[in-house]
């Protein structure tokens, strides 16, 4: 290339970055003044403020000792709320808890419905069994880990999950 050739690629590289450079700032204020408009938008909006002042109001107060309560009624009302949720049944186990393992025979688990599998382990007995999905199980053919990786399951739920299983292996 020639001298006056390199002169006009440089000439055309520089428009372009330029050019670039241009579209980058327009694009950096369009950008700020669009979030302050949205900002100012939401903050007058009724429903957004009242989702905002909901998830900043107090929870609760503080009663010290010899001073009553002001809405008994609020009390009983939080009271309620925390009741305990219902326990889940053994196919629901089955189905958050066991079926990424079982439900194809991951890792060495057998198979849900697997006679053949399920038959050897089944003969340990049901202690066996209970204890082995509760407490986790390392074994030649795969791991387990104690309650099939879920401790926020109890253990009642875990026992009804491992009769659903044997009987779906019977």
């Amino acid at each position: 290339m020639s001298g006056q050739d390199n002169k006009i690629v440089d000439l055309i590289l520089l428009t372009v970055g330029i050019l670039i450079a241009i579209a980058v700032v327009i694009f950096v204020i369009a950008r700020n003044m669009g979030n302050e408009t949205m900002s100012q938008m939401q903050m007058n909006d009724p429903e957004i403020q009242a989702a905002i002042n909901e998830r900043i109001e107090p929870f609760g107060q503080l009663v010290l000792d010899g001073e009553t309560v002001a809405d008994e009624v609020e009390v009983a009302r939080v009271v309620e709320a925390e009741a305990a949720p219902a326990m889940l049944t053994g196919p629901q186990v089955y189905n958050v808890a066991c079926m990424a393992c079982h439900g194809g025979g991951i890792a060495g688990a057998p198979a849900t419905g697997d006679a053949a599998a399920w038959g050897p382990r089944i003969a340990q007995g049901m202690d066996t069994l209970n204890q082995n999905a509760l407490n986790g199980l390392q074994g030649s053919a795969g791991f387990m880990p104690p309650k099939g990786g879920r401790g926020d399951i109890s253990d009642e739920e875990i026992i009804a999950a491992v009769q659903y299983l044997v009987d779906q292996a019977n």
